[in-house]
């Protein structure tokens, strides 16, 4: 082999006064044999340093990684070191060789020392985010570490938090539905006792001829049948609230007039008004289109109608309105049921709510699932529901996502009250 290269080709650093040596140059006195050797070591090195390498951190998978980032240093200065000292045992003197190796040692050993104190300071961080993670066992909640963490664990620890919020949600939504259901089974239980007792009790008397003037046979037969219509009606409003909680509601939407659905349900409801003496009102402005499954929105609207019929004294007003709001379909229903209390306000769309305290119950009234049902349906169709009190009594708000944008015309701000009132009497 060459002992090494003494001097640069001339005219290396000419003008300088220094000679400034490139790999170029260098390699321009390396006999052929000693660049394969060269090659050949080097590639054999780097070879098997990376299978050695590549055993290591199988083997050390599983542990911590302070070691595996000690580890990948290491690799890295010895596959350095090995590579640059045969390079310079082949093209450097003895003296510039001893000095490059010095050289190499202090970076590697320097490398090493930074690899070891990151190292460190990744295992510290992954401990203190394990210990936040185990303590969500006892305390139920997650609190992020306040050891500074990498980006990387640091986004971990903001994902964990997220997850532990929306687990926590969703766990509170499910006990609220937990108990709606409880309080669900606990009224539809009385509700169905009833008037099957009385159902009970006309049959017996029917067969044991208990009653045997036409007359009262004939009502005992009326009243069956108005029972049987009331379980009938209880029985279908529980196979619908199933199908919501279940996401089995299946819509079949349409781009239709919002306007035409308000004017079909308040012809429907407006039986049930009269019969109860109380003065149903309805307009809608034209130009409301909307995507919607026309059946299962007009129930969520009767239901809605239905409840202010019932809570609303004879003599009352109830108004119908279907107008633009914030550029979204809107429909109101405002009754005179006397208002709700502020604290029931929260509950009114729970299952089985019924609001005694505020509202007299009707005895052909319902298992207190209509409103639910309504809420259902609104979420179903990407609409939003609320409530208010207002005036002499309370407004149910259904606002919906127009198909397409409204001319600017029947883009208006709600009348008020009053206004509506005129506009309703027209």
């Amino acid at each position: 082999m060459t002992a090494g290269i003494v001097a640069a080709p001339a005219g290396t650093g000419a003008g300088t006064g220094t000679a400034t040596p490139h790999l170029a140059d260098l390699l321009q006195g390396v006999q052929p044999s000693d660049l394969v050797h060269i090659l050949a070591w080097v590639g054999g090195a780097v070879v098997l340093t990376a299978i050695l390498g590549a055993v290591a951190v199988r083997t050390l998978a599983r542990r911590s990684v302070y070691l595996q980032v000690a580890l990948i240093a290491a690799v890295c200065v010895i596959t350095a070191m090995i590579t640059t000292g045969e390079i310079a045992t082949i093209m450097l003197s003895p003296g510039d060789r001893v000095v490059m190796l010095e050289l190499m040692g202090i970076s590697g050993i320097a490398s090493l020392a930074v690899a070891l104190i990151v190292g460190r300071s990744i295992g510290r961080a992954s401990k203190a985010l394990l210990t936040s993670v185990q303590q969500v066992g006892e305390s139920g909640f997650y609190t992020p570490p306040e050891t500074p963490l990498p980006s990387e664990l640091a986004g971990l620890s903001e994902g964990l938090s997220e997850a532990h919020d929306k687990l926590g949600q969703a766990r509170a939504r499910q006990q609220a539905l937990e108990a709606s259901r409880r309080e669900l089974v606990a009224w539809v239980s009385h509700d169905l006792r009833t008037p099957l007792a009385g159902l009970r009790a006309m049959a017996e008397a029917l067969e044991d001829q208990v009653v045997t003037d036409p007359f009262e046979v004939s009502r005992y037969h009326s009243q069956i049948r108005i029972e049987t219509e009331r379980l009938a009606v209880m029985i279908d409003d529980l196979f619908e609230l199933s199908k919501i909680h279940a996401g089995a509601l299946r819509l079949s939407p349409r781009v239709v007039g919002l306007e035409d659905v308000v004017a079909e349900v308040v012809a429907s409801a407006e039986p049930v008004a009269r019969a109860k003496r109380v003065r149903l009102t309805g307009s809608a402005v034209r130009g409301m289109p909307v995507l919607i499954d026309s059946a299962e929105f007009g129930r969520a609207v009767r239901n809605l109608m239905i409840n202010a019929i019932r809570h609303t004294s004879p003599n009352g007003t109830i108004e119908v309105l279907g107008e633009i709001r914030s550029g979204m379909a809107c429909v109101s229903v405002a009754d005179e049921c006397g208002g709700i209390p502020p604290d029931d306000l929260d509950r009114v769309f729970d299952v089985a709510f019924r609001g005694e305290s505020a509202r007299t119950p009707d005895p052909s009234g319902g298992a207190g699932l209509g409103l639910s049902i309504a809420r259902g349906i609104v979420e179903a169709h990407s609409g939003e529901i609320s409530v208010r009190n207002t005036g002499p009594g309370c407004e149910f708000v259904i606002m919906l996502p127009l198909a397409y944008p409204a001319p600017s015309a029947v883009s208006r701000p709600a009348p008020s009250r009053a206004a509506r009132a005129v506009q309703a009497g027209r």
